[in-house]
């Protein structure tokens, strides 16, 4: 047995540019007095600021300050006070008050489809929900991207929640809004919604399988020794495969001069978030990750009892 979902948490525009999440919590926030949610639904327009200038952040990512929250003072940046905001409002992480689930929706460059990414993988919730997306979502549904981080050390805004994790959808680029892209969106959150609805009922749905990509470690492009500038591309037999299985001696990068630079690794990977455009000042090109197929199963919420 698993407690109701009692109280979801939906955010939007913790990226400014990002604007499928961004438009579609404008959309939400139009009718959220309604009555029509049969859920408690808390919906939140992560970084105003940012979204008004329709940029990334204003001095620094809002999604990486939601590790357990420090001191702050009048000159710390709007991102910072800003994240201690949405952990009073959603939070506090760690807590029994904070919200039950939280999705925070993202937009990226990379072809990844929607996906899921949270900081568990035994979060049977979590799971269950990225299984249920799999059977019924029309856009291709790579899975659900684990970050093996300590739940202590999770920096972004959905470990503030009880249950969390990004609802990533691509390709968009950033500072544009694509139909399909927010249509898959608003079909994902509108799954999530009748699922909790169905779990909170007492709907047993059945253990299975899920397939999980645990991070395993990031890469960065080439780049010049002196000047650290970069010298090659995402290989174009690699661009837009996210997802697929990278091998030993696969081409990975195409440099400015005409050569092809292959993957060194040991072992076979999965690459995403290749090429994501916002990742250019982070030294971060693609990510790769192992594959597993992970046993959950069934769950039931305590109404029944």
């Amino acid at each position: 047995m698993c407690s109701l979902l009692s109280r979801v948490a939906v955010c939007g525009g913790t990226h400014g540019n990002e604007l499928a999440g961004v438009y579609l919590v404008r959309e939400r926030l139009k009718r959220r007095a309604d009555g029509t949610e049969p859920v408690s639904v808390v919906t939140v327009m992560s970084n105003p600021r940012a979204v008004q200038l329709c940029v990334r952040y204003v001095e620094t990512d809002l999604n990486r300050y939601h590790q357990k929250q420090g001191n702050i003072s009048e000159t710390s940046p709007y991102e910072m006070i800003r994240s201690q905001e949405l952990n009073a409002l959603l939070g506090p992480k760690g807590s029994a008050q904070a919200v039950d689930l939280l999705c925070d929706l993202h937009n990226t460059t990379a072809n990844t489809g929607l996906c899921l990414i949270t900081y568990s993988d035994c979060d049977w919730i979590c799971l269950h929900i990225c299984k249920h997306l799999q059977a019924r979502t029309n856009t291709s549904c790579a899975g659900y991207v684990h970050f093996d981080i300590p739940l202590n050390e999770a920096y972004s805004l959905d470990s503030v929640g009880k249950h969390g994790f990004a609802m990533e959808i691509g390709p968009q680029p950033h500072s544009v809004v694509r139909s399909v892209i927010f249509s898959a969106m608003q079909e994902g959150v509108q799954l999530m919604m009748d699922w909790i609805c169905q779990f909170n009922s007492g709907t047993l749905f059945e253990g299975g399988w899920v397939d999980v990509y645990t991070m395993v470690k990031n890469i960065d492009y080439p780049r010049d020794s002196e000047t650290h500038v970069i010298t090659a591309a995402v290989h174009p037999n690699l661009q837009d495969r996210d997802f697929c299985l990278l091998h030993p001696g696969d081409p990975m990068f195409l440099s400015f001069s005409g050569e092809t630079l292959r993957y060194k690794g040991k072992e076979a990977l999965y690459p995403f978030f290749i090429n994501e455009g916002a990742y250019y000042e982070k030294g971060i090109a693609l990510s790769l990750a192992r594959k597993r197929r992970v046993e959950i199963p069934s769950v039931r919420s305590e109404t029944l009892r």
